[in-house]
């Protein structure tokens, strides 16, 4: 399907040329498109703070993730990561609002972040990772500039488009039960239920009860159900800490109280903590393959997130064409490089701007109210120590669940589609590697439709990054073999 950028029709006041616009027109209105949309400053600004209740959550989460060592053990200070994720998310969606022009909102990408923890850090220091991030942005903002994202949007199959989404969704949701203490590395298995085979203690009762609380109010479709749950979640953690005396070890680091005053500076520690290189010791095609699954990471989804909302905005035509997409499209390729020199990871178009869409929001001054919102949020970033990575954690097994409503889209009776999907969802958290899951998936959609005698139709594209991914596999023979190691 081609994507082509359009521009709302040309006016007297926005080209010097034209049927002249009525009178009284702001400059606000002008520049926004607002009455063009069929909307007014009074929705856009309540769909801008609907859009930042729908997603604040980010602030809590993004930090409970990137809250791993990296690989020489040093992790990145809490507050730090709270001011780089609310700096990132404003930047990016004040961007998107004033050069996209359309309601759309990014923050940190939790899909982005999941990669990082997973694949990058184990292997290198945290300022090298948001190195990684500056170059996925920076490849994205290529492939929007050079017009190739087409090509490989077009390349990939859909089925494994949607795979890619599932099981990153998948992976997402582990995180959460791992981080909640839900489940852990069992003794007779990988895995088992709780840390020691059972569930014990009151932080689990709490993810437990937030999680439980937040699918109800999803099931009622209430606005801001996972900010709500939340909420709540922390206030029971609160009381049952002040009134039952729970200490620190008893919620397994540190306990949901304030330290100080609920205002202050914003913490800059990790911003411009990024370098380039030092990779030698991973190699340069295990450098690659973390780019590429980077970008997979980000791209897909903002692709597919920009035209859904797009969509329901009725800005899409019948073509899926709308209005500042490959402005949008560049932005979000932006949102990585930006991301990574905050110190934040990268940053991608969130789904939660379809809360705003439906309170009515149409041009990106939605974005702008939003993108001020994170802005404040800079100076309150002592509030998120109240808030217990157990409750947090239930969120993530959220997100993971509206994730895997990709799999409608999938044609499970065809062998071709079912086999490589499943191996891509199964084997992004079984591994604890999205990149295996991409690769295995890849694999298996090249073979089965060669066997099938449709090898044509697999694709140059696909061909080649088949071939990738076999080398991926083999790294370490293939290392051997040649003496590398």
């Amino acid at each position: 399907m081609t994507q082509q950028f359009l521009e709302p029709k040309t006016t007297a006041d926005d080209a010097g040329a034209g049927t002249r616009q009525p009178a009284g027109r702001s400059w606000l209105d002008r520049y926004f498109h607002i009455s063009d949309r069929g909307s007014t400053v009074a929705r856009e600004v309540r769909g801008g703070i609907t859009t930042f209740m729908a997603m604040c959550y980010i602030l809590l989460l993004n930090p409970l993730i990137l809250s791993t060592p990296d690989a020489e053990k040093h992790t990145l200070a809490s507050a730090g990561v709270v001011t780089a994720t609310a700096f990132g998310a404003a930047v990016c969606t004040l961007l998107m609002g004033f050069i996209g022009k359309v309601p759309l909102a990014l923050a940190a990408g939790l899909n982005v972040s999941a990669a990082l923890t997973s694949q990058v850090v184990p292997y290198m220091t945290w300022p090298q990772a948001m190195g990684m991030c500056v170059l996925y942005g920076v490849v994205i903002m290529l492939l929007v500039v050079t017009g190739l994202r087409e090509m490989i949007m077009n390349a990939i199959p859909l089925a494994l488009k949607h795979a890619i989404t599932m099981g990153i969704g998948m992976f997402v949701a582990l995180l959460g039960l791992v981080k909640a203490g839900f489940v852990g590395k069992g003794a007779g298995g990988p895995v088992q239920l709780g840390p020691a085979g059972e569930l014990a203690g009151w932080p689990v009762l709490f993810f437990a009860v937030t999680l439980v609380l937040i699918f109800m109010l999803q099931a009622r479709n209430v606005p801001g159900a996972i900010l709500i749950g939340i909420v709540v979640g922390t206030v029971l953690s609160v009381l049952a800490t002040t009134l039952g005396g729970l200490t620190d070890k008893d919620w397994g680091g540190t306990s949901p109280e304030l330290h100080g005053s609920a205002v202050t500076m914003p913490d800059f520690g990790l911003f411009g903590h990024v370098e380039f290189g030092g990779w030698d010791q991973i190699g340069a095609i295990t450098v690659g393959m973390i780019v590429f699954t980077l970008v997979l990471a980000g791209f897909f989804d903002a692709m597919a997130t920009i035209i859904g909302v797009g969509t329901e905005a009725k800005l899409a035509d019948d073509k899926g064409r709308m209005p500042g997409l490959s402005k949008a499209l560049f932005v979000d390729g932006a949102g990585g490089a930006i991301g990574g020199v905050a110190g934040a990871s990268g940053q991608t178009v969130f789904i939660e701007s379809a809360s705003g869409v439906g309170e009515g929001a149409r041009t990106g001054l939605s974005s702008v109210v939003t993108g001020l919102f994170f802005a404040a949020c800079l100076f309150f970033t002592p509030l998120t120590q109240l808030v217990p990575a157990q409750v947090a954690a239930a969120a993530l097994v959220v997100i993971g669940s509206m994730m895997m409503s990709a799999a409608k889209h999938v044609d499970w009776s065809d062998r071709s589609v079912s086999i490589p999907v499943f191996l891509t969802v199964a084997l992004m958290p079984f591994t604890y590697n999205i990149t295996a899951g991409v690769g295995a998936g890849v694999i298996a959609y090249t073979a089965i439709k060669t066997a099938q005698g449709k090898w044509r139709e697999v694709g140059a594209f696909m061909w080649v990054l088949a071939l990738i991914f076999l080398v991926y596999f083999s790294l370490h023979p293939i290392e051997n073999w040649l003496g590398v190691k």
